[in-house]
């Protein structure tokens, strides 16, 4: 099950703009030049602040649900 979204002003399943915060633990791996590469992130701690339809803006008429997913093969 897939967590969604739906607006019920505009009918809107497919663009919001979401808020969230994370807590993750990542494997940070630099070059000898300095550049980063980050692997086998994990996410700990994950909340949603604010969740509102770019189609409309509105953000108080926005309901989650649950979704099967892709059920195209």
């Amino acid at each position: 099950m897939a967590l969604r979204y739906r607006c019920r002003a505009c009918g809107n399943l497919t663009r919001f703009d979401v808020v969230i915060s994370r807590t993750t633990k990542a494997y940070h791996h630099y070059s000898v030049g300095g550049e980063l590469t980050v692997e086998d992130e994990e996410v700990l701690e994950e909340s949603v602040a604010d969740v509102s339809c770019r189609w409309c803006g509105d953000g108080g008429s926005v309901a989650r649900f649950e979704s099967q997913g892709d059920t195209s093969g």
